[in-house]
């Protein structure tokens, strides 16, 4: 059972990505193939790079680089075992010396750039909340269901919809993932569900509707419930 579990943690994150794997192979680790998301770590604060689906590949994403933040100080890739703890400055495939800076009108704690590509808050020591994990006020153009099968985006939420999702959204409590694992919390029916910044930058929030809960810890609430199976519903229509 337990190497049951370890796997549903793994493919929590990979589902997240919509793109090629990425292997690494070293000599003296247990698991010489490893297989890195494309993350870094500054601020106490772990992002991910999250690639553009196939069929949104045009989409246009603006973004205005502004102060530096920090460098990369250590590439996982070349020399980190799965088991490598991240500390601040570490990244998985950018380089050593790689600058990561702010994105000028978007929250720090939410997304940062590095070598002209984004990446987006995945967890924060300090966040208790989803708001505090993904400060997005005022920052959200759309919310999308996507398909489970190709990430493709099938449904957007009505405005309506889309406020009252965010409303309730940001004050959820995160709960530790592991022990949500352990509860068989994340597992069931999986809704995807895409959030896109003003800017264009978008990630994706996956939800077991069964357990009502967030990949990210986050539980829902009746509200949350709620206008996702309205919206659901709107799309078998």
């Amino acid at each position: 059972m337990k190497i049951f579990k370890d796997m549903i943690f793994i493919s929590v994150f990979a589902l997240l990505l919509s793109s090629c794997s990425n292997f690494t192979f070293l000599k003296g680790c247990p698991d010489a193939e490893i297989e890195w998301v494309d993350m870094l770590m500054i601020n106490d604060i772990k992002y991910e790079h999250h690639f553009p689906e196939p069929a949104q590949e045009n989409l246009s994403i603006t973004i205005e680089k502004g102060r530096e933040l920090g460098k990369v100080t250590f590439k996982m890739a070349d020399s980190a075992c799965s088991n490598h703890k991240m500390q601040n400055g570490d990244a998985a495939f950018l380089n050593e010396g790689t600058i990561i800076y702010e994105i000028k009108g978007y929250p720090t704690s939410l997304i940062v750039a590095a070598n002209d590509v984004v990446y987006v808050a995945n967890t924060s020591k300090k966040a208790k909340t989803a708001g505090e994990l993904y400060p997005m006020d005022k920052l959200v153009k759309n919310i999308y269901i996507e398909s489970t099968e190709d990430g493709k985006r099938l449904h957007t939420f009505s405005q309506s919809s889309k406020d009252k999702f965010l409303a309730a959204f940001y004050e959820l409590k995160l709960e530790d993932v592991q022990s949500l694992i352990d509860e068989d919390k994340l597992e069931g029916t999986r809704i995807f569900l895409e959030i896109e910044l003003n800017n264009g930058v978008s990630f994706r929030q996956l939800y077991w509707s069964d357990s009502n809960t967030f990949h990210n810890g986050a539980i829902g609430n009746d509200e949350i419930k709620k206008v996702i199976n309205d919206e659901v519903s709107n799309l078998k229509k």
